[in-house]
């Protein structure tokens, strides 16, 4: 009986513990920011709450949990700050974007639009090298 040799991956790089810490830090921030302003809004909303306020409000609380999870885990939950990343930037590219080239920006779009633009801190500690080698050259996992 011959046994199966195992398939390896390719090594790794790892990253440096600095680079682990910065990315902490951004799970930090994220996560804290979001306990501090979205769960009172759990916790203590007006009934009945409306729709979309509601679906916003718990889809942040859902995602504070995973980025504090990130505390432990930073590069297993690096899609959780890439997600964060995605949507602050498509928001700001396709709604505050062109109301602000039209000079049309009113109150309530730019208190948003200067909360979103905290995107500016996971888009600094993302680790991007490790995320291309992650998730765009590195070989597919299998189908079957």
């Amino acid at each position: 009986m011959t046994t199966a040799t195992p398939i390896s991956s390719p090594p790794r790089a790892e990253l440096p513990l600095w680079r682990l810490y910065l990315l902490r830090l951004g799970y930090l921030i994220v996560g804290g920011g979001l306990v501090a302003f979205k769960w009172p809004e759990l916790l203590h909303h007006e009934t009945p709450w409306p729709f979309m306020t509601s679906v916003v409000t718990c889809m942040l609380v859902a995602m504070s949990v995973f980025a504090l999870l990130g505390l432990r885990y930073p590069l297993r939950l690096l899609p959780i700050l890439l997600f964060e990343v995605a949507w602050k930037l498509i928001w700001l590219g396709t709604d505050a974007l062109p109301l602000w080239l039209d000079h049309n920006l009113d109150a309530d779009t730019w208190a948003s639009t200067t909360e979103i633009l905290w995107v500016v801190i996971p888009l600094a500690v993302i680790p991007w090298d490790h995320v291309f080698r992650t998730y765009v050259t590195a070989p597919a996992e299998r189908w079957r």
